[in-house]
């Protein structure tokens, strides 16, 4: 990622997909949960460290969600190593949405961009989504055009997909890839519960938010295992689905009014 492909680098405060409030704080910050990789983090580390501009404008906030394996000690290296690695350890396992949400919390830039640690996004389309949110876009979703991944979870992805666009009508092709960037303004608001990081372009797009979407690429897995499988996915996000979609509904804007 270089900084002719994100033109919001070169914006100044107050503009659109400018830096964050924060006095010298980077214009983007990127989130990545991490739970047990010791097998992918090295090379997607190395991946960042190629793709991040050398200027401060980005880091990364990796999430440690309590792992068990090398993890914690590859993280605590490379934030060591290099400034622009900033990592947070959770006491215990959390989950993805803990893990994102206290990335966000944590992180200092104006857009937050997510990826997964499995090395499975590629750090490589980081710039093609932050640009979009300098174009004026406030949400953008990668979506898998070729998926890597087994048959069983393809389909079970699409399945869960028609389902979700049935019910809360969001319109997303792709929730559940990882590869995405948000106005932090968007983000801020939006109160932790376990399991938002699926909905998170639908609560923001309730609130407002303008949504682009772009194909990403996708990359087979090399080392770890899923922490997901079809059916526990599907337990778990049927009552969000339903939650989801009366906080929708009651999404309302403050009529305008006069103070004395």
């Amino acid at each position: 990622m270089n900084q002719k492909s994100s033109p919001c680098l070169q914006k100044e405060p107050g503009t659109v997909g400018g830096p964050s409030p924060l006095e010298g704080a980077p214009v983007v910050s990127v989130v990545v949960p991490v739970f047990n990789e010791e097998g992918s983090l090295p090379s997607l580390l190395h991946e960042l460290s190629s793709t991040l501009p050398v200027d401060g404008s980005w880091e990364a906030v990796l999430v440690d969600d309590g792992s068990s394996d090398a993890s914690p000690d590859i993280l605590d290296a490379i934030g060591a190593a290099d400034p622009r690695f900033r990592v947070v350890h959770l006491s215990c396992n959390s989950g993805q949405s803990a893990a994102f949400f206290i990335g966000f919390r944590v992180a200092r830039g104006g857009i937050l961009a997510t990826l997964d640690a499995d090395g499975q996004n590629d750090p490589a389309d980081l710039s093609r989504l932050v640009a979009a949110i300098c174009d004026g876009a406030d949400v953008a979703c990668g979506w898998r055009r070729r998926r890597r991944d087994s048959v069983s979870r393809r389909l079970g992805s699409l399945l869960a997909g028609a389902v979700r666009r049935a019910v809360i009508h969001d319109g997303v092709i792709d929730t559940g890839c990882s590869a995405k960037a948000f106005r932090r303004s968007f983000i801020d608001p939006l109160p932790y519960w376990d399991g938002m990081h699926r909905f998170l372009p639908a609560l923001c797009a309730a609130r407002g938010a303008r949504l682009v979407q772009l194909p990403v690429n996708h990359r087979p897995r090399m080392a770890g295992k899923s922490k997901y499988s079809n059916f526990g996915r599907l337990l778990r996000t049927i009552p969000d689905l339903f939650g989801v979609r009366w906080r929708i509904s009651r999404e309302k804007e403050l009529p305008e009014h006069t103070s004395p």
